[in-house]
């Protein structure tokens, strides 16, 4: 359990990301392939837009909620770790290696291999080249490698790059948000735009239910993750009493207004219908530019998706490795894990090993894809990730009222707002969304239930399973041998 002296254990990474890197950090993790992405998925559970805009709105407030009681728990630990640092004091040593097992197996690795396939495809758009299947997956792995090099060569250059790919990625997104603004004002003559695009407004009676509803928050949730990749780096922010509830909050808000307007002209462009039949491999963003601006406007949303997915990688190949560099720190996984580059001072072994490990989830996905099972590639490694994710980032938020009790008189320059209702309204989500992955059916064209949510619930599971197995083998009695 967590105590003053664990807390103020030293580091071994230097504090150089500022206030506007750690803010970078944030914003461009949390930015990446979900508002592209997902606004199709959302309009096959709910076609409705009203309900739509509240559910981005939602999103926005559920994570605010959870970055406000994430900031005091995180201010109480900055250094590298991140969610396995705080589950490990709070819950016991078992918690905090399962969410490391969890995050670097199927999470993040996961995430990172399907962000680069995305990053690929919107590539091969841009230059209007049609790219072999397997050349792809060499793109794919050769982005992986390339920013795992530049993460090693110092947290300040990943710092750097992260605030340049941040600031063009929120550019972007608000150009997007403001064309049906162009389309009203100018009065151009193919405009788009139109306020009937928006309806149906709202679902009739016995049209919806909240199973659809919480399915549908499922795609919110990917779409807004990664605002806790904070966490991992607080060792490197300097003043991260201060900085790291500035990032975390300033951060999330920022997110949250543009993911709002950017869904507002998909909508005010797009009608309903149109969203809700894509064409294979495109994306509402592309559609919605190529239907205002033609191929111009099909180049502009393919760069800005894949300048948005490249800051995503970035800032999750900074974060993710930290996680990995703590627990080789703690004999929690191979301790050369903890190996600090003596010129650059990153954990260059940390990033090689994540960056190799997704590169091997390309591969299998790209040949699960080829064999036919009928899933693209990121579909294929997105399907599982947000189950355990869920899970731990919903108890590294809880660990608040832990530490509250255990560390009553530990200095807080920061404190939650609205303690304690703020972290309980956030568990409330989560709890609603796990419990519709196991409940939520339907019945298909010829008559058989089917719950759609079951094999990732399952896989979850197991994922668990397999980790406690590998803890109680080999960890415990490793650690308890040392």
């Amino acid at each position: 359990m967590a105590n003053q002296e664990s807390v103020a254990n030293l580091r071994s990474l230097p504090r150089v990301l500022g206030p506007v890197m750690a803010i970078a950090v944030v914003v461009g993790t949390i930015i990446g392939s979900g508002v592209f992405k997902k606004a199709y998925a959302i309009t096959q559970d709910t076609p409705y837009f009203g309900v739509i805009l509240l559910l981005w709105i939602g999103g926005g407030i559920f994570t605010f909620l959870g970055a406000l009681a994430y900031a005091e728990v995180v201010t109480l630990f900055p250094r590298a770790g991140g969610n396995y640092t705080f589950l490990k004091e709070a819950y016991g040593p078992m918690w905090g290696f399962l969410w490391g097992w969890v995050d670097f197996v199927m999470i993040r690795s996961a995430s990172l291999a399907a962000l680069a396939s995305i990053f690929t495809d919107s590539f091969c758009d841009l230059i209007n080249v049609s790219i072999p299947f397997w050349g792809k997956l060499a793109i794919t792995i050769s982005v992986l490698i390339s920013l795992s090099c530049v993460n090693i060569r110092g947290a300040r250059l990943s710092g750097s790059l992260q605030v340049v790919l941040t600031i063009i990625k929120v550019v972007s997104l608000a150009l997007i948000a403001l064309v049906p603004l162009y389309f009203f004002t100018m009065g151009a003559a193919e405009a788009k735009a139109d306020f009937k695009n928006l309806e149906p407004w709202w679902a009739g009676e016995n049209e919806f239910g909240f199973s659809h509803l919480f399915s549908a928050f499922l795609a919110i949730l990917w779409a807004y993750h990664g605002w806790g990749n904070i966490a991992p780096v607080a060792e490197e922010i300097k003043d991260p009493q201060r900085n790291i509830p500035l990032a975390l909050l300033g951060g999330v808000g920022l997110v949250t207004l543009l993911y709002v307007g950017v869904n507002i002209a998909y909508h005010l462009v797009l009608p309903m219908e149109m969203i809700r039949h894509l064409p294979d491999g495109s994306t509402v963003a592309t559609e919605a530019m190529k239907a205002g601006f033609g191929q111009a406007g099909v180049l502009f949303a393919s760069a800005a998706i894949m300048i948005s997915v490249f800051g995503s990688l970035n800032g999750n190949i900074l974060a993710g490795p930290r996680l990995l560099y703590a627990m080789g720190k703690e004999k929690m996984a191979p301790i050369m894990l903890q190996e600090v580059h003596p010129v650059y001072q990153t954990p260059y072994v940390a990033i090689m090993v994540l960056g190799v490990w997704s590169s091997v989830l390309v591969i299998l996905g790209g040949l699960g894809t080829s064999m036919g099972m009928g899933l693209s590639l990121f579909d294929l490694l997105t399907n599982f990730s947000m189950f355990g994710a869920v899970i731990f980032e919903t108890m590294g938020v809880l660990s608040i009222f832990v530490f509250r009790r255990i560390m009553p008189d530990f200095p807080r320059p920061y404190k939650c707002w609205g303690y304690p209702f703020t972290p309980l309204l956030y568990a409330v989500i989560p709890a609603c969304v796990l419990g519709n992955m196991f409940f939520a059916s339907h019945t298909n064209e010829l008559g058989t239930v089917i719950y759609p949510h079951h094999a990732e619930v399952y896989s979850g599971i197991t994922f668990l399973a397999v980790g406690v197995a590998v803890y109680y083998a080999f960890i415990k009695p490793y650690r308890n041998s040392i």
